[in-house]
């Protein structure tokens, strides 16, 4: 969700709550999804010059009991929380990317059968953007009810409404999973940091 024009993103946030709420919409706890970024080890890269591949250790509220391991075009696998525990014994093959860490906070909404997050994405002390997520409880393959999921995201996002996600497209038929979620947050996370050096309000 871009930032409001003239507001900061915290404003932008507040918008988009009242909106749901004026809706009907209740607030449900709060949410949180994590991402720090693991590099091979140049020692495992060895004199080819082959380029390094990136690795997402991602957590999500949800799933309190899981870790998310993300390659970027590549595989999800889905662990238990003692994973983080494993990287750290894994330091000569994949190393923490300084200053990588990236999150979004923010409150759930329930509003009839859907499941509102509304964030805030940080990189270190400063806000960085939006994140908008919405999820259909009843159903379970997701091009089944993109419809009624656009119908909905219009009537709070107005023009902001976006396109069907790039996950929908390999999968058509396929049941979907925390993992279609967590490669959602990994592609607008890496999209974030891309834009990190455009000043917020400056975001389309």
């Amino acid at each position: 969700m871009p930032v409001a024009e003239g507001k900061s993103v915290q404003q932008t946030v507040e918008l988009l709550t009242r909106k749901l709420e004026i809706l009907g919409a209740e607030k449900q706890g709060t949410f949180c999804v994590d991402c720090e970024t693991y590099h091979t080890a140049a020692s495992t890269l060895g004199s080819q010059g082959q380029a390094g591949k990136l690795m997402y250790v991602m957590h999500n509220s949800e799933y309190p009991l899981s870790c998310f391991a993300l390659f970027e075009n590549g595989p999800c696998l889905i662990a238990d929380t003692n994973f983080d525990v494993l990287m750290v014994k894994l330091k000569g093959f994949f190393q923490s990317a300084k200053a990588s860490k990236i999150e979004t906070r923010g409150t759930r909404y329930q509003y009839c059968d859907f499941l509102v997050k509304v964030g805030t994405v940080t990189m270190g002390p400063s806000a960085r953007g939006i994140s908008v997520e919405v999820e259909y409880g009843p159903c379970v393959v997701a091009s089944d009810c993109w419809s009624l999921l656009l119908e909905f995201l219009q009537s709070f996002l107005g023009s902001h409404t976006p396109g069907a996600p790039a996950v929908f497209g390999n999968r058509h038929d396929a049941i979907y999973g925390p993992a279609d979620t967590m490669v959602q947050y990994m592609e607008l996370f890496n999209k974030i940091r891309k834009q990190q050096q455009v000043p917020v309000a400056g975001i389309r």
